[in-house]
């Protein structure tokens, strides 16, 4: 058996990532899996990338990478650098931290973002780790991340929608993109009924820790908002637990748009016994 420790977004606060890690001291008996985000808006894009990379191929331990929205933008924006140009350069124009990262990684770095996985499955605690949400109008979920790579055209795109999702319409529970919610509009884990399995999630940012709905977890706690670094420990005996490490304030916050927080006391069952 394996103690899982799940990491919430490190938006390239490289610091705190290295002090969390620390204190979790992770050996051959453990598995981190860090939940997307590690770019964009900290100081260290680039270090965190390749912090975690080195990990990746040397640690005695699993690290896994669940793609975050700001992982899948910067594979698009470095794609379309030779397959769309002119695309690259509205990118870049909008968005001038596409070409600074871009940059500053090597080809073995981004292809380790590229091979990020959408989702992870961990059956022995009935839980599903996806980077931002679960649309109430989400029928099903690919069993495996192979089955949703088989996916195509405009199943696709819905399911692509699981790295972004935040609010959702309160009639018919689909997407809404950043921005469009409107009152009465709820944030998808105040909804979601749980038919999944427990998600763990990160994307929304929360200033008060870990933020523990019925049915799913949230665990980016502004770690470059002036908030803290937050790992859920899933452990090989014993109950589930938050470990965190203090973040720094380096972005600017919006906290006023974020969802109400819903309390901090983890509804994650125990670990399935055999």
């Amino acid at each position: 058996m394996t103690t899982t420790a799940i990491i919430g977004d490190v938006h390239g606060a490289l610091g705190p990532l290295e002090a969390l890690v620390a204190r979790l001291a992770p050996g051959p008996a453990h598995r981190l899996v860090f939940v997307g985000d590690l770019v964009d808006k900290g100081p260290d894009p680039a270090g965190v990338v390749q912090y975690v990379r080195h990990l990746h191929e040397t640690a005695p331990f699993e690290v896994v990478l669940v793609e975050g929205n700001h992982e899948e933008r910067h594979r698009r924006y470095h794609e379309n650098t030779a397959e769309r140009p002119k695309v690259a350069r509205d990118m870049a124009a909008e968005a001038p931290e596409l070409p600074a990262l871009d940059a500053q990684l090597s080809a073995g770095d981004r292809a380790f973002l590229a091979a990020a996985i959408p989702f992870l499955r961990l059956p022995d605690w009935d839980t599903l780790i996806v980077h931002g949400g679960i649309p109430a109008s989400m029928a099903s979920f690919p069993d495996t991340a192979e089955e949703a790579a088989r996916l195509t055209g405009a199943e696709r795109d819905s399911f692509r929608k699981v790295l972004r999702t935040r609010y959702i319409e309160a009639e018919t529970g689909k997407f809404l993109a950043l921005g469009r919610n409107q009152p009465g509009d709820p944030f998808w884990a105040d909804v979601y009924d749980g038919r999944f399995g427990h998600a763990v999630f990160g994307h929304q940012p929360w200033l008060e820790g870990p933020a523990c709905f019925r049915h799913a977890t949230g665990i980016d706690t502004a770690a470059v908002h002036g908030g803290r670094l937050t790992a859920l420990v899933l452990p090989e005996d014993g109950a589930a637990h938050f470990l965190s490490v203090p973040g720094i304030d380096h972005a600017p916050r919006r906290s006023e748009d974020w969802p109400a927080h819903p309390g901090g006391n983890l509804r994650l069952g125990n670990r399935r016994a055999g």
